[in-house]
């Protein structure tokens, strides 16, 4: 079992800051690619980041050049920086990990989510 727990999330300008956190605790050795997710209203859920445990990022082509992914692994927390904030970006975040052990299925953790919202 892997928990998370995403915090930093809040009211913000456009074109403002800010810095999300996923804290990960539980079977942490088991977790390979973290990532971030995002759900606006009325809209699925979209993958905003990625990053694997060896560091390797992808990033929606909607936040490239603005959002940056980092991985901290001494303190197991994922953490994804927003820049130049846009109204659209609004949402709420969800921090997620894939957990493998050994030949087992991959299994996908999600955090209770972190509200982001931009105003014009």
């Amino acid at each position: 079992q892997v928990q998370l727990v995403e915090s930093g999330g809040g009211l913000v300008q456009a074109g403002g800051s800010l810095r999300l956190s996923c804290a990960a605790s539980g079977n942490i050795v088991s977790i390979k690619t973290m990532g971030w997710y995002r759900q606006a209203p009325g809209k699925q859920r979209e993958l905003v980041s990625l990053i694997t445990s060896g560091g390797s990022t992808n990033y929606a082509d909607s936040v490239k050049g603005r959002f940056t992914i980092s991985r901290d692994n001494a303190k197991n927390t994922v953490y994804l920086q927003m820049t130049s904030l846009k109204p659209e970006d609004t949402a709420f975040y969800y921090c997620n990990a894939d957990s493998k052990v050994l030949t087992g299925p991959t299994i996908r953790y999600w955090g209770q989510g972190t509200q982001v919202t931009v105003s014009s």
